[in-house]
Protein backbone atom coordinates (compact mmCIF):
# COMPACT_ATOMS: atom_id res chain seq x y z
CA UNK A 1 0.00 0.00 0.00
CA UNK A 2 1.35 3.38 -1.22
CA UNK A 3 2.08 5.68 1.45
CA UNK A 4 -0.05 8.88 1.65
CA UNK A 5 2.91 11.14 1.89
CA UNK A 6 3.75 9.76 -1.47
CA UNK A 7 5.04 12.66 -3.54
CA UNK A 8 2.87 14.00 -6.01
CA UNK A 9 3.40 13.77 -9.52
CA UNK A 10 3.29 17.53 -10.25
CA UNK A 11 4.56 17.96 -14.08
CA UNK A 12 1.84 15.10 -14.50
CA UNK A 13 -0.87 16.64 -12.85
CA UNK A 14 -0.03 19.89 -15.02
CA UNK A 15 0.20 17.86 -18.29
CA UNK A 16 -3.17 16.38 -17.51
CA UNK A 17 -5.16 19.79 -16.78
CA UNK A 18 -3.55 20.73 -20.09
CA UNK A 19 -4.50 17.94 -21.63
CA UNK A 20 -8.41 17.63 -20.42
CA UNK A 21 -9.32 21.34 -20.41
CA UNK A 22 -10.68 21.33 -23.88
CA UNK A 23 -13.11 18.82 -23.38
CA UNK A 24 -14.18 20.55 -20.11
CA UNK A 25 -14.62 24.02 -21.98
CA UNK A 26 -16.51 21.77 -25.29
CA UNK A 27 -19.90 23.95 -24.14
CA UNK A 28 -18.42 27.73 -23.83
CA UNK A 29 -15.69 27.11 -27.48
CA UNK A 30 -18.99 25.55 -29.37
CA UNK A 31 -21.35 27.95 -27.89
CA UNK A 32 -19.02 31.03 -29.11
CA UNK A 33 -18.21 29.58 -32.59
CA UNK A 34 -21.83 29.42 -33.24
CA UNK A 35 -22.53 32.69 -31.96
CA UNK A 36 -19.65 34.89 -33.35
CA UNK A 37 -18.74 32.92 -36.57
CA UNK A 38 -20.79 32.18 -39.77
CA UNK A 39 -21.55 28.95 -39.03
CA UNK A 40 -24.18 27.32 -37.69
CA UNK A 41 -24.94 25.32 -34.68
CA UNK A 42 -24.10 22.11 -36.61
CA UNK A 43 -21.14 23.11 -38.22
CA UNK A 44 -20.07 24.20 -34.72
CA UNK A 45 -20.36 21.61 -33.14
CA UNK A 46 -18.94 19.94 -36.07
CA UNK A 47 -15.75 22.27 -35.39
CA UNK A 48 -15.71 20.66 -32.03
CA UNK A 49 -16.06 17.14 -33.05
CA UNK A 50 -13.14 17.44 -35.24
CA UNK A 51 -10.82 19.26 -32.51
CA UNK A 52 -11.30 16.29 -30.49
CA UNK A 53 -11.71 13.75 -33.48
CA UNK A 54 -7.90 15.12 -33.84
CA UNK A 55 -7.25 14.67 -30.04
CA UNK A 56 -8.59 10.85 -29.91
CA UNK A 57 -5.91 10.34 -33.37
CA UNK A 58 -3.06 11.68 -31.33
CA UNK A 59 -3.72 9.16 -28.79
CA UNK A 60 -3.85 6.02 -30.80
CA UNK A 61 -0.90 7.11 -32.82
CA UNK A 62 0.99 7.37 -29.27
CA UNK A 63 -0.42 4.77 -27.16
CA UNK A 64 3.52 2.95 -27.35
CA UNK A 65 6.01 5.34 -28.50
CA UNK A 66 6.19 7.39 -25.05
CA UNK A 67 8.77 5.40 -24.04
CA UNK A 68 10.51 5.45 -27.47
CA UNK A 69 10.34 8.91 -28.38
CA UNK A 70 10.66 10.37 -24.81
CA UNK A 71 7.89 11.91 -22.50
CA UNK A 72 9.85 14.81 -22.49
CA UNK A 73 10.04 15.11 -25.79
CA UNK A 74 6.22 14.24 -26.67
CA UNK A 75 5.00 16.37 -24.11
CA UNK A 76 6.95 19.69 -25.25
CA UNK A 77 5.59 18.87 -29.06
CA UNK A 78 2.20 18.29 -27.75
CA UNK A 79 2.51 21.71 -25.75
CA UNK A 80 3.39 23.82 -28.79
CA UNK A 81 1.12 21.94 -31.12
CA UNK A 82 -1.69 23.27 -28.62
CA UNK A 83 -0.44 26.81 -28.08
CA UNK A 84 0.08 27.42 -31.90
CA UNK A 85 -3.14 25.68 -32.59
CA UNK A 86 -5.89 27.16 -30.08
CA UNK A 87 -3.77 30.26 -30.30
CA UNK A 88 -3.92 30.56 -34.03
CA UNK A 89 -7.79 29.76 -34.18
CA UNK A 90 -8.39 32.45 -31.14
CA UNK A 91 -6.60 35.38 -33.34
CA UNK A 92 -8.04 34.10 -36.92
CA UNK A 93 -11.68 35.46 -38.30
CA UNK A 94 -11.36 33.16 -41.20
CA UNK A 95 -13.76 29.74 -40.11
CA UNK A 96 -11.18 27.53 -42.54
CA UNK A 97 -8.42 28.90 -40.20
CA UNK A 98 -10.37 28.02 -36.85
CA UNK A 99 -10.83 24.64 -38.21
CA UNK A 100 -7.14 24.73 -38.95
CA UNK A 101 -6.18 25.98 -35.38
CA UNK A 102 -8.60 23.43 -33.57
CA UNK A 103 -7.46 20.43 -35.59
CA UNK A 104 -3.75 21.39 -34.85
CA UNK A 105 -4.36 21.93 -31.06
CA UNK A 106 -6.81 19.47 -30.40
CA UNK A 107 -3.69 16.46 -31.67
CA UNK A 108 -1.65 18.57 -29.54
CA UNK A 109 -4.11 18.01 -26.86
CA UNK A 110 -4.79 14.25 -27.40
CA UNK A 111 -0.48 14.30 -26.89
CA UNK A 112 -0.39 15.61 -24.42
CA UNK A 113 -3.23 13.12 -22.58
CA UNK A 114 -1.08 10.95 -23.83
CA UNK A 115 1.87 11.41 -22.01
CA UNK A 116 0.24 12.16 -18.50
CA UNK A 117 -1.98 8.79 -19.07
CA UNK A 118 1.76 6.63 -19.67
CA UNK A 119 2.93 8.31 -16.62
CA UNK A 120 -0.33 8.35 -14.26
CA UNK A 121 -0.68 4.47 -15.28
CA UNK A 122 2.99 4.34 -13.43
CA UNK A 123 2.41 6.23 -10.60
CA UNK A 124 2.33 3.53 -7.37
CA UNK A 125 -1.46 4.92 -6.97
CA UNK A 126 -3.16 5.54 -10.11
CA UNK A 127 -6.10 6.29 -8.81
CA UNK A 128 -5.22 9.30 -6.56
CA UNK A 129 -3.08 10.67 -9.38
CA UNK A 130 -6.46 10.86 -11.92
CA UNK A 131 -8.76 12.16 -8.96
CA UNK A 132 -5.99 15.01 -8.55
CA UNK A 133 -5.86 15.16 -12.52
CA UNK A 134 -9.42 15.85 -12.02
CA UNK A 135 -9.63 18.25 -9.37
CA UNK A 136 -7.28 20.31 -11.20
CA UNK A 137 -8.75 20.39 -14.34
CA UNK A 138 -12.48 21.14 -13.03
CA UNK A 139 -10.57 23.71 -10.81
CA UNK A 140 -9.33 25.83 -13.91
CA UNK A 141 -12.26 25.22 -16.31
CA UNK A 142 -14.71 26.21 -13.33
CA UNK A 143 -12.71 29.61 -13.09
CA UNK A 144 -12.84 29.89 -17.09
CA UNK A 145 -16.54 29.28 -17.13
CA UNK A 146 -16.87 32.64 -14.69
CA UNK A 147 -14.35 34.73 -16.12
CA UNK A 148 -15.07 34.48 -19.85
CA UNK A 149 -18.39 36.02 -20.08
CA UNK A 150 -17.35 39.35 -18.08
CA UNK A 151 -14.17 39.25 -20.74
CA UNK A 152 -16.40 40.83 -23.79
CA UNK A 153 -17.40 38.91 -26.48
CA UNK A 154 -15.91 36.81 -29.95
CA UNK A 155 -14.95 33.43 -30.23
CA UNK A 156 -11.68 33.72 -29.33
CA UNK A 157 -11.60 33.67 -25.05
CA UNK A 158 -12.04 30.34 -24.29
CA UNK A 159 -9.99 28.77 -27.29
CA UNK A 160 -7.06 31.19 -26.02
CA UNK A 161 -7.24 29.67 -22.34
CA UNK A 162 -6.10 26.81 -23.29
CA UNK A 163 -3.59 27.87 -24.99
CA UNK A 164 -2.30 30.21 -22.20
CA UNK A 165 -2.75 26.93 -20.09
CA UNK A 166 0.27 24.58 -22.47
CA UNK A 167 2.32 27.53 -22.06
CA UNK A 168 2.49 27.54 -18.74
CA UNK A 169 2.79 24.10 -18.47
CA UNK A 170 5.83 24.31 -20.53
CA UNK A 171 8.45 25.30 -17.59
CA UNK A 172 7.36 21.52 -15.75
CA UNK A 173 8.11 19.69 -18.75
CA UNK A 174 11.98 19.65 -17.82
CA UNK A 175 10.99 17.15 -14.55
CA UNK A 176 9.52 14.28 -17.36
CA UNK A 177 11.92 11.91 -18.16
CA UNK A 178 13.73 11.81 -21.74
CA UNK A 179 14.32 9.26 -24.43
CA UNK A 180 16.36 6.17 -22.96
CA UNK A 181 15.72 7.10 -19.56
CA UNK A 182 14.84 3.83 -18.57
CA UNK A 183 15.31 0.59 -20.53
CA UNK A 184 12.92 -0.81 -22.99
CA UNK A 185 14.02 -2.39 -25.35
CA UNK A 186 12.28 -5.65 -24.98
CA UNK A 187 9.23 -4.41 -23.15
CA UNK A 188 8.21 -2.67 -26.66
CA UNK A 189 7.30 -6.16 -27.63
CA UNK A 190 5.32 -7.31 -25.02
CA UNK A 191 1.98 -8.15 -25.72
CA UNK A 192 -0.90 -6.34 -23.91
CA UNK A 193 -2.09 -7.95 -20.57
CA UNK A 194 -4.89 -8.91 -19.88
CA UNK A 195 -6.79 -8.34 -23.64
CA UNK A 196 -10.18 -9.67 -23.18
CA UNK A 197 -10.94 -7.09 -20.15
CA UNK A 198 -9.17 -4.43 -21.73
CA UNK A 199 -10.92 -4.35 -25.60
CA UNK A 200 -14.14 -4.90 -23.88
CA UNK A 201 -13.55 -1.58 -22.12
CA UNK A 202 -11.45 -0.14 -25.05
CA UNK A 203 -14.96 -1.13 -26.86
CA UNK A 204 -17.59 0.09 -24.54
CA UNK A 205 -15.38 3.44 -23.91
CA UNK A 206 -16.34 5.01 -26.93
CA UNK A 207 -20.23 4.92 -25.85
CA UNK A 208 -19.91 5.52 -22.55
CA UNK A 209 -18.12 9.40 -23.81
CA UNK A 210 -20.55 9.90 -26.93
CA UNK A 211 -23.40 10.05 -24.62
CA UNK A 212 -21.79 12.17 -21.65
CA UNK A 213 -20.56 14.80 -24.36
CA UNK A 214 -23.40 15.07 -26.67
CA UNK A 215 -25.05 16.40 -24.08
CA UNK A 216 -22.06 18.56 -22.71
CA UNK A 217 -21.41 19.78 -26.27
CA UNK A 218 -25.21 21.59 -26.49
CA UNK A 219 -25.31 22.36 -23.17
CA UNK A 220 -24.72 25.82 -23.50
CA UNK A 221 -27.63 26.13 -26.05
CA UNK A 222 -29.99 24.45 -23.63
CA UNK A 223 -29.12 26.55 -21.00
CA UNK A 224 -30.20 29.60 -23.56
CA UNK A 225 -32.58 28.44 -25.70
CA UNK A 226 -34.87 26.10 -23.76
CA UNK A 227 -33.83 26.92 -20.02
CA UNK A 228 -33.60 30.77 -20.86
CA UNK A 229 -30.52 31.53 -19.05
CA UNK A 230 -28.47 34.78 -19.71
CA UNK A 231 -24.61 33.93 -20.49
CA UNK A 232 -23.60 35.05 -17.30
CA UNK A 233 -25.92 32.95 -15.69
CA UNK A 234 -24.82 30.23 -17.57
CA UNK A 235 -21.34 30.83 -16.75
CA UNK A 236 -22.46 30.13 -13.16
CA UNK A 237 -24.12 27.33 -13.29
CA UNK A 238 -21.14 25.57 -14.98
CA UNK A 239 -18.70 26.98 -12.45
CA UNK A 240 -21.23 25.74 -9.74
CA UNK A 241 -21.68 22.31 -12.00
CA UNK A 242 -17.96 21.88 -11.83
CA UNK A 243 -17.31 23.11 -8.25
CA UNK A 244 -19.92 19.72 -8.01
CA UNK A 245 -17.56 17.97 -9.87
CA UNK A 246 -14.65 18.64 -7.75
CA UNK A 247 -16.84 17.78 -4.57
CA UNK A 248 -17.38 14.35 -6.89
CA UNK A 249 -13.56 13.32 -6.95
CA UNK A 250 -12.81 14.27 -3.21
CA UNK A 251 -15.72 12.05 -2.67
CA UNK A 252 -13.91 9.28 -5.19
CA UNK A 253 -10.76 9.85 -3.37
CA UNK A 254 -12.43 9.30 -0.34
CA UNK A 255 -14.39 6.80 -0.85
CA UNK A 256 -11.33 4.91 -2.81
CA UNK A 257 -11.42 0.90 -2.74
CA UNK A 258 -14.50 0.98 -0.53
CA UNK A 259 -16.98 -0.60 -2.84
CA UNK A 260 -14.18 -1.62 -5.68
CA UNK A 261 -14.81 -0.26 -9.10
CA UNK A 262 -17.72 -2.23 -10.27
CA UNK A 263 -20.14 -0.29 -8.19
CA UNK A 264 -19.00 3.15 -8.61
CA UNK A 265 -18.72 2.65 -12.36
CA UNK A 266 -21.78 0.50 -13.31
CA UNK A 267 -24.57 2.82 -10.04
CA UNK A 268 -22.85 5.98 -11.18
CA UNK A 269 -23.21 5.30 -14.72
CA UNK A 270 -27.20 4.70 -14.15
CA UNK A 271 -27.36 7.79 -12.35
CA UNK A 272 -25.57 9.85 -14.88
CA UNK A 273 -28.23 8.66 -17.42
CA UNK A 274 -31.17 9.97 -15.57
CA UNK A 275 -29.02 13.49 -14.74
CA UNK A 276 -28.85 13.73 -18.62
CA UNK A 277 -32.66 12.90 -18.83
CA UNK A 278 -33.10 15.46 -16.28
CA UNK A 279 -30.79 18.44 -17.87
CA UNK A 280 -31.75 18.02 -21.41
CA UNK A 281 -36.04 18.07 -20.26
CA UNK A 282 -35.22 21.35 -18.17
CA UNK A 283 -37.38 24.63 -19.07
CA UNK A 284 -36.02 26.64 -16.24
CA UNK A 285 -32.87 27.61 -14.17
CA UNK A 286 -33.74 25.58 -11.54
CA UNK A 287 -34.21 22.25 -13.64
CA UNK A 288 -31.42 22.66 -15.67
CA UNK A 289 -28.78 24.08 -12.66
CA UNK A 290 -30.18 21.00 -10.50
CA UNK A 291 -29.41 18.47 -13.77
CA UNK A 292 -26.13 19.85 -14.57
CA UNK A 293 -25.10 19.98 -11.21
CA UNK A 294 -25.41 16.63 -10.36
CA UNK A 295 -24.55 14.96 -13.42
CA UNK A 296 -20.96 16.98 -12.74
CA UNK A 297 -20.82 15.37 -9.64
CA UNK A 298 -21.25 12.04 -10.72
CA UNK A 299 -19.38 12.18 -13.92
CA UNK A 300 -15.89 12.82 -12.55
CA UNK A 301 -16.44 9.67 -9.55
CA UNK A 302 -16.91 7.10 -12.45
CA UNK A 303 -13.89 8.74 -14.77
CA UNK A 304 -11.74 8.43 -12.55
CA UNK A 305 -12.81 4.96 -11.05
CA UNK A 306 -12.24 4.48 -15.11
CA UNK A 307 -8.90 5.68 -15.48
CA UNK A 308 -7.83 3.55 -12.51
CA UNK A 309 -9.36 0.60 -14.14
CA UNK A 310 -7.60 1.19 -17.28
CA UNK A 311 -4.12 1.98 -15.56
CA UNK A 312 -4.80 -1.18 -13.76
CA UNK A 313 -4.76 -3.46 -16.85
CA UNK A 314 -1.46 -2.16 -18.14
CA UNK A 315 0.67 -0.78 -14.66
CA UNK A 316 4.14 -1.15 -16.30
CA UNK A 317 3.46 0.62 -19.39
CA UNK A 318 0.45 2.43 -19.33
CA UNK A 319 -0.85 1.17 -22.83
CA UNK A 320 -4.09 0.47 -22.20
CA UNK A 321 -4.76 3.95 -20.08
CA UNK A 322 -3.74 5.56 -23.90
CA UNK A 323 -5.53 3.52 -26.04
CA UNK A 324 -8.94 3.70 -23.27
CA UNK A 325 -8.49 7.36 -23.08
CA UNK A 326 -8.45 7.59 -26.59
CA UNK A 327 -11.37 5.18 -27.14
CA UNK A 328 -12.72 7.50 -24.90
CA UNK A 329 -11.92 11.05 -26.99
CA UNK A 330 -13.37 9.08 -30.02
CA UNK A 331 -16.67 9.14 -28.18
CA UNK A 332 -16.32 12.76 -26.69
CA UNK A 333 -15.38 13.70 -30.75
CA UNK A 334 -18.79 12.53 -31.92
CA UNK A 335 -20.10 13.93 -28.81
CA UNK A 336 -20.85 17.34 -30.29
CA UNK A 337 -21.92 16.87 -34.00
CA UNK A 338 -24.27 13.87 -32.05
CA UNK A 339 -26.50 16.31 -29.99
CA UNK A 340 -26.50 18.98 -32.26
CA UNK A 341 -28.14 16.83 -35.06
CA UNK A 342 -30.41 14.74 -32.31
CA UNK A 343 -31.41 17.96 -30.91
CA UNK A 344 -32.13 19.30 -34.15
CA UNK A 345 -34.14 16.26 -35.47
CA UNK A 346 -35.58 15.26 -32.46
CA UNK A 347 -35.63 17.98 -29.96
CA UNK A 348 -33.63 18.22 -26.71
CA UNK A 349 -35.69 15.91 -24.57
CA UNK A 350 -35.78 13.38 -26.72
CA UNK A 351 -31.89 13.47 -27.08
CA UNK A 352 -31.61 13.00 -23.88
CA UNK A 353 -33.80 9.89 -23.61
CA UNK A 354 -31.67 8.38 -26.13
CA UNK A 355 -28.48 8.92 -24.63
CA UNK A 356 -29.35 7.83 -21.38
CA UNK A 357 -31.06 4.87 -22.89
CA UNK A 358 -27.67 4.42 -24.43
CA UNK A 359 -26.05 4.72 -20.90
CA UNK A 360 -27.76 2.17 -18.97
CA UNK A 361 -27.27 -0.49 -21.80
CA UNK A 362 -23.51 0.19 -21.61
CA UNK A 363 -23.35 0.10 -18.29
CA UNK A 364 -23.60 -3.73 -18.35
CA UNK A 365 -20.17 -4.39 -20.20
CA UNK A 366 -18.57 -1.78 -18.01
CA UNK A 367 -19.46 -3.57 -14.85
CA UNK A 368 -18.49 -6.72 -15.87
CA UNK A 369 -14.43 -5.66 -16.70
CA UNK A 370 -14.36 -3.88 -13.56
CA UNK A 371 -16.12 -6.77 -11.38
CA UNK A 372 -13.52 -9.26 -13.35
CA UNK A 373 -10.48 -6.37 -13.23
CA UNK A 374 -11.62 -5.31 -9.48
CA UNK A 375 -10.88 -8.47 -7.90
CA UNK A 376 -7.24 -7.54 -6.92
CA UNK A 377 -7.10 -4.90 -4.17
CA UNK A 378 -7.12 -1.41 -5.16
CA UNK A 379 -4.48 0.85 -3.17
CA UNK A 380 -6.21 3.25 -0.50
CA UNK A 381 -6.62 6.31 -2.12
CA UNK A 382 -6.16 9.78 -0.02
CA UNK A 383 -6.17 13.13 -1.20
CA UNK A 384 -4.02 15.36 1.53
CA UNK A 385 -6.19 18.24 2.40
CA UNK A 386 -3.25 20.57 1.29
CA UNK A 387 -4.29 19.46 -2.42
CA UNK A 388 -4.17 22.76 -4.27
CA UNK A 389 -7.11 23.26 -6.70
CA UNK A 390 -6.23 25.82 -8.72
CA UNK A 391 -5.50 24.08 -11.51
CA UNK A 392 -9.90 19.77 -13.55
CA UNK A 393 -11.50 13.34 -19.37
CA UNK A 394 -12.52 13.02 -20.25
CA UNK A 395 -14.71 15.21 -19.91
CA UNK A 396 -12.75 11.42 -20.12
CA UNK A 397 -15.52 14.44 -20.96
CA UNK A 398 -14.58 15.27 -21.06
CA UNK A 399 -18.56 16.80 -21.55
CA UNK A 400 -18.57 16.61 -21.73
Amino acid sequence: MPSPRTPLPWPVLALFTAGYLAPYLLPTVVGRLDAYLPVTATEAGAIGSALLLSSATAGFALASLVERIGARTLARAGLVLAVLGYGGAALAHAVPAVVLGAVVGGFGSGTVTAVAATRIAAQPDPHRASTLGLLSVSALAGAVYLTVPHLGPGHGLPLAAIALTALAVWPLTGRLPAAGAAPHTRRERTPLPRLRAGLVLLAAMPFWSLAQNALWGVSGRIGLTQAHLTEATLGVVFAVALGAGLLGVLGAGALGPRFGRAVPIGAGTVLIAGCIAVSASATDLASFAGGEIAWNACYPIVLSYLIGLAASLDPARGRWAVLVGSASSLGTAAGPLTGSVLSAQAGFPVMGAVLAAGLLVIAVPMTAVALRAGRRTLPVVEIPVETPVESRAPRTTTAA
